[in-house]
């Protein structure tokens, strides 16, 4: 059965000159975040632009996060000094997210277990790829095995010059909790019909996926598709999901 937890992604770009200052609160947030507030969240580092190689923007961070339900993220955007402190960032985009489908797990926790079901909740890892009429949000994540770093690496330069030419793309960014190891994506489709076609019809994104399983890449994974149902900001100068 479904439960009341709901999801939120935050990307957040620091005004010029505070990059320092960015990367720093992605160790001092941890502390206030872990004294209350949402059941569960990672905070992490961001690839550049739409590149989701290996890569860094200092001035940009992300946060994802499960909370019991909508009351207590809006209680965590109102009241909340590090949502207080975005008020003055260059730019700040949030978006709301409802569980559609997926498998394994981040760090050992279930994030999709408990969340409110959107609308194809409780089909497989893919479900039915025309079952949503909206925009989906899709979140890749995975600890990568130090000795198959190398290959990952390269794998990750051919698929994200795939995802940015992907027909249906809104907007992607590559996040991290480490520099090295444990990678992660989110992206926004106009539909998971669009998300289905890159995931199954791109041949280095086909290849890579063939890789990490006959050669053991990853010693943990996520795959979870969400469905967005509210947003707020600018992500790169627009709202991906307006209109």
């Amino acid at each position: 059965m479904d439960g009341h937890r709901v999801a939120s992604f935050h990307l957040v770009r620091e005004r010029p000159g505070r990059a320092v200052a960015a990367l720093a609160r992605l160790g001092t947030d941890r502390l206030r975040l872990a004294r209350g507030g949402p059941v569960f969240w990672r905070l992490l580092g961001t690839g550049r632009g739409s590149d989701t190689g290996v890569g860094v923007d200092p001035r940009r961070t992300a946060l994802f996060a499960l909370w019991d339900d909508d009351a207590a993220l809006d209680t965590f955007l109102a009241r909340s000094p590090i949502a207080r402190r975005w008020r003055d960032a260059d730019e700040t985009y949030t978006v709301r997210l409802r569980r559609l489908g997926g498998h394994g797990t981040w760090r050992g926790v279930s994030v999709l277990a408990g969340m409110a079901g959107g609308a194809d909740a409780g089909a497989g890892a893919c479900g039915d790829a025309g079952a949503e009429p909206g925009p989906v949000a899709v979140l890749t994540r995975a600890t990568v095995r130090l000795r198959h770093w190398p290959a990952f690496v390269g794998a990750g330069r051919r698929v994200s010059a795939e995802v940015a030419a992907a027909p249906g793309l809104l907007a992607v960014v590559g996040i991290g909790e480490a520099p090295v190891g444990r990678q992660a994506t989110f992206s926004l489709w106009r539909s998971t019909a669009d998300a289905h076609a890159f995931a199954y019809g791109r041949p280095d994104h086909l290849d890579a996926v063939r890789r990490t399983r006959a050669e053991g890449w990853y010693g943990e994974q996520l795959f979870a598709r969400f469905q967005p149902y509210g947003s707020a900001g600018t992500w790169d100068g627009r709202d991906p999901l307006a209109g």
